[in-house]
């Protein structure tokens, strides 16, 4: 009984260590305030969650919902001409928003960050991106999406995914209901 309360209190002295290592190592007693991932993209995208705010801001439909292999789907995609051909990643500057429509109303579901390959070794990268510690996914030419070789993150950061906030494709996501874009709303990228 003795020896178990032991290791139980030299366990219980090794974890209240450990924060104050860390702290040591960094300089700073100070905890880490940065926002995660799916922080960063609440904060940039609150104000879009009227598609027709996003379309303001300069994002356009690109014209179809993307539906997966097997079941869910990613959504309609609002991409900004500006963000996807800079060959940049910045969380608060999304390149594509996601959105779905139910009962015909587009809501926010997340974000698609997009760079193109070429365009990101010629910013000088010699490495895949990664943003705040997450990896971006390669996806080569030629693709379903018609695009040149490209690197792409989603940010399921307003639906909820069973299959984890960075997967593709989303099950509890459809495009069942989607039927076009709006007569006079701007189409393509």
């Amino acid at each position: 009984m003795r020896a178990k309360r032991l290791v139980v209190i030299g366990l219980v002295a090794t974890l209240c260590t450990v924060p104050a290592a860390a702290a040591l190592a960094t300089g700073s007693n100070e905890p880490d305030h940065t926002p995660t991932l799916v922080q960063q993209v609440r904060d940039a995208t609150r104000g879009f969650q009227d598609v027709n705010d996003a379309t303001a801001a300069g994002y356009a439909s690109l014209g179809s919902c993307v539906s997966g292999p097997t079941e869910g789907a990613m959504g309609i995609h609002y991409g900004k001409d500006a963000l996807v051909g800079d060959g940049e990643l910045h969380a608060d500057q999304p390149e594509l928003l996601l959105y779905e429509q139910r009962g015909g109303e587009r809501r926010l579901l997340g974000v698609e960050y997009l760079v193109v390959a070429d365009a990101w070794t010629a910013a000088g990268n010699t490495a895949p991106p990664v943003l705040v510690g997450q990896h971006f996914q390669f996806v080569n030419s030629p693709n379903r999406f018609g695009l040149p070789a490209f690197y792409e993150l989603h940010v399921w950061a307003w639906q909820e995914n069973p299959m984890g906030t960075f997967a593709d494709f989303n099950p509890a996501v459809s495009c069942e209901e989607y039927t076009g874009e709006p007569e006079g709303s701007h189409t393509g990228h």
